[in-house]
């Protein structure tokens, strides 16, 4: 290709990713389903954004290196405290048991159905045994199952793709050699993968916690010593055995998220940023490789494959790993119908199915169209049916709001009372002990951590919080803490703001959301509290009483509704007022 073709074509996929995913937001759907077909589509439309042809034998390499910064991004979701017992059992499970049964039962099918070799069989079994954070994440964001639901799937999709990375190397290994090396022999290179795997992540990890308590890296810097050592760890484990590397960078993930001290490292909006480019732009370049006639003779047998993966096997797997465990009908239900396929598929597909045909292996030209495929469908069935289906079995999250007041002033207790008695479930968090006595006196639940935690969200993350009010007599702190809080908690941070004249650091000058009206800052709500101001609740059934001030409404299904700087709520009947009286 000239540099021109190449210049139009590395900028057509750029283009294309962050177009598809801007489509996939504004549709509220997860961003896979638009994806796929518009890389599908460009590939069958034009060359130029056929990656095969732009990057040459660099493009496998590369894929394989951007998976290792997902899964790194994916690590740094995953929090040990809250890998309890029976969730580590299902987990645990659904690994090692859905792995065996997914790869037996989609190799024996694939033989008939398709047409392929045993070898061939054994990789596309081997592929399509992992799930991934990258398709799984977004649908649990957009069905909101329960907290645990939501853990073990995450949980699950995270490790599952390093195992299933590993394990489809060995077995392309095995297949590329007729399998001469023996059973036991391909069980040792898996231990020995896994081992390598394990101490690259140790290493990086090591590296990753000097640089990031010693240096005192901003978040620019220390997002680019995150990627570095991703980048450098998983090249150099890849290169000693083949993916060791997607173990090592789950593991520095991990050790990222967990270690004390390390707070600055966790997810960084440009980071982020830089893993949904990624995430673009692989599923964007690898749907582009596959042509509408490798689909031709495979589209109708695949889909048989996911029928019996989504209606036999995945219920099975489930079935057997919530035995023995305190995981309800309705959850255990919802776990047997969630298992898309996502961009480590699709990967390792790319990366072996043409070393096969190269060799020979019968069958072999048709794994990476059936991959494909089979992630197709899988998004789209659990990506239209997930919601209703979890509805269906009542694991859904309540729509009711559980906010975290942050403060212990007597008019912010009052308000936690108020909202308390209009039906929420309100969580509260004070740094005296003094307040934090008063907030247990009011019966209201009482958030652990310190000041520096809460305002990190370290401390203030707990099980189905959906905003943040932050409401203490320091306008900096409040100012501090919403800028931390951003993007760490599940709904939107409020803040107090500032007085008009306040001659605060950061207050005066911060954005986010303000509550209230311009007046009522934090020390004119304390002063009107001293003279006898009260917070009260009144059913919106007519006008607002004279005098009252109106501070948040609650709708009739639970979700509360602040007033901010930037206007207020239509009251609607059936809601709850929350007022500042006279």
């Amino acid at each position: 290709m000239t540099e021109d073709q190449v210049l139009v074509g590395l900028g057509l996929l750029v283009v294309l990713a962050a177009a598809s995913q801007l489509v996939a937001s504004l549709l509220h759907i997860p961003a896979l389903i638009v994806l796929l077909p518009v890389g599908f589509t460009a590939g069958a439309l034009t060359d130029d954004v056929n990656p095969e042809r732009l990057l040459g034998s660099s493009f496998s390499p590369l894929v394989s290196l951007a998976v290792a910064v997902i899964l790194y991004d994916a690590g740094l979701g995953l929090d040990l405290k809250r890998f309890r017992a029976h969730t580590r059992r299902v987990v645990v499970r659904l690994i090692w048991w859905g792995s065996l049964v997914t790869c037996f039962s989609a190799a024996l099918l694939a033989m008939p159905l398709l047409g392929m070799s045993q070898g061939a069989a054994v990789m596309l079994g081997a592929i399509l045994i992992v799930s991934g954070p990258t398709v799984v994440g977004p649908l649990l964001n957009f069905v909101r199952p329960t907290e645990r639901l939501q853990r073990i799937l995450i949980w699950e999709g995270s490790l599952i793709d390093p195992v299933g990375g590993i394990l489809g190397a060995l077995v392309f290994h095995g297949v590329m050699s007729g399998g001469r090396s023996g059973f036991a022999s391909e069980i040792g290179h898996f231990a020995v993968s896994i081992a390598v795997g394990v101490v690259g992540g140790v290493a990086g990890a090591t590296v990753l916690t000097l640089a990031l308590r010693r240096l005192r890296l901003g978040e620019v810097l220390g997002t680019t010593v995150q990627l570095a050592a991703v980048v450098g760890v998983a090249a150099v484990c890849d290169v000693v055995r083949d993916d060791a590397g997607l173990i090592a960078a789950v593991l520095m993930g991990l050790a990222v998220a967990n270690l004390p001290g390390l707070d600055v490292a966790a997810r960084r909006p440009f980071f982020e940023t830089l893993v949904n480019l990624v995430i673009g732009l692989l599923f964007i370049s690898i749907s582009a490789t596959v042509s509408p006639q490798s689909l031709r003779h495979v589209l109708l047998p695949t889909l048989g494959l996911v029928a019996v993966l989504v209606l036999v096997v995945r219920p099975l797997v489930a079935l057997v790993s919530a035995l023995r465990t305190d995981l309800k009908a309705g959850e255990r239900g919802f776990l047997g119908w969630m298992a898309p396929r996502g961009i480590v598929a699709a990967a390792t597909a790319s990366t072996f199915s043409s070393s096969l045909v190269d060799k020979g292996i019968g069958g072999a030209a048709k794994i990476l169209p059936a991959t494909f495929v089979v992630i197709v469908a899988t998004v789209t069935l659990y990506g239209l049916s997930a919601g209703p289906v979890a509805r269906r079995l009542g694991v859904v999250r309540s729509a009711r709001s559980r906010p975290l007041l942050v403060g212990g002033d007597p008019w912010v207790i009052d308000l936690g009372r108020a909202l308390r008695s209009a039906g929420l479930d309100v969580v509260m968090w004070a740094g005296h002990e003094a307040e934090r006595d008063s907030i247990r006196a009011a019966g209201i639940e009482l958030a652990p951590g310190e000041l520096f935690a809460a305002a990190t969200g370290a401390g203030a993350e707990l099980e189905g919080l959906t905003g943040v009010l932050l409401l203490t007599g320091e306008d900096d702190f409040n100012a501090l803490a919403s800028m931390n809080l951003e993007g760490s908690v599940e709904g939107t941070v409020y803040r107090l703001g500032p007085p008009a004249e306040s001659q605060g650091i950061i207050a005066p000058y911060t954005g986010g959301q303000v509550l209230f009206d311009p007046e009522l800052t934090g020390p004119e709500l304390t002063r009107r509290y001293g003279l006898g101001a009260r917070v009260v609740t009144h059913r919106v059934d007519g006008p607002v009483p004279a005098g009252h001030t109106v501070l948040f409404l609650v709708r009739g299904d639970g979700r509360l509704l602040p007033v901010t700087r930037s206007g207020g709520p239509t009251p609607q009947g059936g809601d709850v007022a929350v007022l500042l009286s006279a």
